[in-house]
């Protein structure tokens, strides 16, 4: 069965965080439901449909930015009193819209998640943790990296408080009192947590999780170990999970997966089998999904899957048919509710018009007076910029509450841009002077009108590092502009990862002297990506890194007066010498550095190389290939006195050029690797090689992996 959803706009109020719009359960069945909302003005508001149009049940003052949501209530009863997190503080709010609790915290960072069960509220900042009941605390825990999101398994089920924390660094960390029982290691960094079914499943233990990457697992959290159920890879490379809701919009008796991601799709998984959800279901809006839930709200009887989107906008997916079957009665009825519904836009339309002008005039006449302050218009920018593991790129994705006119890129390091398919930007390049001014790169995106999403796709190089700097222009008058920085890390293509193989040849580098672990811990920070800005607790840390673009791996081991750093590429060790050094000596501290060199890991590394570039070099050749064979096919009328190897070419000639488009420079890159590689390994030994760099390049032109490593051994 195809299900059909049809798209209704509802409202729209200002910027939304993730999880800040519920649907506030109805009396009956099917019956229509409220939605509540809260805002980055620090408005909450509460509204429901009466006749297609949005009313609103109550509408609170502005206040600080609302960054989470939830309902709750005494537990077995429906859940309808309000709470929402702004600043330190929580608020709590009848159905009715009279504030019933203030609760200020003292938190000393602003609250960014929130769970509520019963008498039981658990919140966490940035990396604190804390657990209250009936407003008094309980529990504490301050996390190693940053908390994305927090919930509890039911209690009213399992009768024991069980609550789990989604952290950056890709675990679950399941708590029982202060203290973490075990944590889970995930695919990719958890962004949200939801219970399966919105009750923890059959077990009541049963929890789905969300990732940055894309990816969706269901896991049971026991009260010894983690159980994992399922999993679905982000095949379709499509966007993070921002919200997960549970709710039977198929009508099969078996609640659905609904799924809201950060660029603009909107999905329902259903259970046709037991093991696995199967994807029914996909919308793109044309921004993130910042909340979704399942419930009536257009009409009676009517499911829809309810979303509200970053700039504010709360939209309706109804089952309810755009087209009804009507008799001839029906039909006058239809025509007279449609002529009421366009007079009463177009009146709309006029006023706003009006006071559009009128705003106008009011803000010529502040202006130009004598007393009149700065009056440029503030905006909000919602960025992400992340490594992405298939293709070692970095995304950088700009969402802005309105209308995007340009966005100029500039960098102070050599990186490429790829292609995206999403973007439908004009990119027009501008030529820089990277010695006289630090550019490297100047790039200029025009939006077409109503874009409010852009997102780029960079390549670093290891070893270069700076700054990247996106200066976004929305559609705005008077004209205004914000500035966005990224750092491009020394080791950028790294990402964490839980383990790595420990019988690979390693390099080994170590670091002693007088720093302390606050000291390395932000030298660490300053040259890797994925390594959180605060220092570890305890005296010793370790962390495993993963090359995105080689698959060589890096582990780093510090403590205050040593850091040993081992990787079976010795160009990342070279890297993090010269970038170490540097560090130590601006802060004027006195560093040993010795290092162990394997001489076994370098062919090693070349022999991981040699299947990319083995492909790479097989992909341009095709490439080359692609015109002449074309123009043959022209004029033989006839070609099958062709090579299958050619044949295939010509059938895939638009694929291959596609991928060799996307991917610029892939071939110079991995060159450049090689080189990198050659040096490094002789700079260890105190001799200078660039000499024989034309040799070395010579012997890449005619590529044979044996004669290669036989220049490695031999120079």
């Amino acid at each position: 069965m195809d299900l059909i959803l049809n798209r209704m706009d509802y409202l729209q109020v200002g910027v939304t965080s993730q999880k800040t719009m519920k649907l506030i359960p109805a009396s009956r069945h099917r019956a229509t439901q409220k939605v509540v909302i809260g805002d980055h003005d620090g408005v909450v508001m509460c509204f429901g449909m009466k006749k297609g149009e949005a009313a609103a049940v109550f509408k609170t003052l502005p206040g600080p930015k609302i960054a989470r949501l939830e309902l709750g209530g005494v537990l077995n009863t429906p859940q309808e009193k309000i709470f929402i997190a702004a600043a330190s503080e929580i608020r709590g709010f009848t159905k009715r819209g009279k504030q019933f609790l203030s609760f200020e915290t003292n938190l000393t960072e602003s609250i960014k998640a929130m769970h509520i069960s019963g008498s039981d509220l658990f919140l966490s900042a940035s990396y604190i943790y804390n657990h209250y009941c009936d407003c008094k605390d309980q529990h504490y825990y301050l996390s190693g990296d940053k908390i994305n999101d927090v919930i509890c398994l039911p209690v009213e089920r399992l009768s024991r408080i069980t609550p789990v924390l989604a952290c950056q660094d890709r675990v679950l960390r399941v708590l029982q009192g202060s203290d973490v029982i075990y944590a889970v290691e995930v695919p990719g960094p958890p962004t949200v947590l939801a219970l399966h079914n919105g009750n923890g499943g059959d077990s009541g233990e049963d929890l789905l999780f969300g990732t940055s990457d894309g990816k969706l697992a269901l896991i049971q959290i026991t009260t010894s170990k983690p159980v994992h159920k399922w999993e679905i890879q982000n095949e379709k490379k499509r966007g993070g999970i921002l919200c997960i809701d549970s709710f039977d919009i198929v009508g099969d008796g078996v609640k659905d997966l609904l799924v809201g991601r950060d660029d603009g799709m909107v999905e329902v998984y259903s259970f046709e089998n037991a093991n696995e959800p199967v994807l029914r279901f996909d919308q793109m809006l044309s921004e993130s999904v910042t909340s979704i839930q399942g419930g009536c709200v257009g009409k009676d009887s009517y499911d829809e899957i309810v979303v509200s989107t970053y700039s504010g906008w709360v939209t309706g997916l109804t089952t309810e048919p755009i087209h009804k079957e009507s008799g001839p009665g029906e039909e006058l009825k239809i025509n007279q509710e449609m002529q009421n519904k366009i007079s009463s836009l177009r009146n709309e339309l006029e006023h706003l018009q009006y006071k559009v002008l009128q705003e106008r005039e009011n803000y010529q006449q502040s202006s130009q007076s004598s007393k009149a302050k700065s009056a440029v218009p503030s905006f909000g920018i919602n960025d992400k910029f992340t490594l992405n593991k298939d293709d070692a790129s970095y995304s950088l994705i700009l969402e802005v509450q309105t209308a995007i006119d340009n966005v100029l890129i500039q960098s102070d390091v050599p990186i490429d841009l790829l292609d995206v398919d999403k973007n439908s930007a004009v990119v027009s390049f501008s030529s820089c002077d990277s010695e006289s001014n630090d550019n490297f790169l100047l790039a200029t995106y025009r939006c077409q009108a109503n874009t409010t999403r852009l997102e780029l796709k960079i390549r670093s190089i290891e070893g270069q590092y700076g700054t990247l700097q996106a200066y976004v222009t929305p559609r705005i008058q008077p004209k205004t502009c914000q500035v966005r920085q990224y750092h491009i890390k020394p080791l950028s293509l790294h990402q964490r990862t839980h383990f790595i193989d420990h019988d690979r040849p390693m390099n080994t580098l170590t670091l002693t002297g007088q720093f302390s672990f606050a000291e390395v811990h932000s030298w660490v920070v300053f040259c890797l990506p994925e390594v959180p800005e605060k220092p570890p607790a305890g005296e010793c840390v370790t962390f495993y890194f993963q090359n995105t673009f080689l698959d060589t791996q890096l582990e780093s081991t510090y403590r205050k007066g040593e850091g040993v750093f081992k990787s079976d590429n010795i160009s990342t060790i070279s890297i993090l010498k010269d970038v170490l050094s540097k560090e130590a000596t601006k802060r004027k501290i006195n560093l040993n550095i010795s290092y162990e060199i394997n001489e076994v890991s370098v062919t090693h590394t070349l022999k991981l190389i040699h299947p990319k570039l083995e492909y790479q070099l097989l992909l341009a050749k095709k490439v080359q290939l692609i015109d002449a064979l074309k123009e043959l096919q022209i004029h033989e009328r006839n070609t099958n006195f062709l090579i299958p190897e050619y044949h295939c070419i010509l059938e895939e000639a638009d694929h291959l050029q596609e991928e060799y488009k996307k991917q610029p420079a892939h071939l110079e890159r991995l060159y450049g690797m090689i080189t990198d590689l050659f040096i490094d390994k002789f700079k260890f030994k105190g001799t200078n090689v660039k000499t024989k760099v034309p040799l070395l390049l010579e012997i890449l032109d005619s590529y044979d992996q044996n004669a290669l490593i036989s220049f490695f051994d031999a120079a």
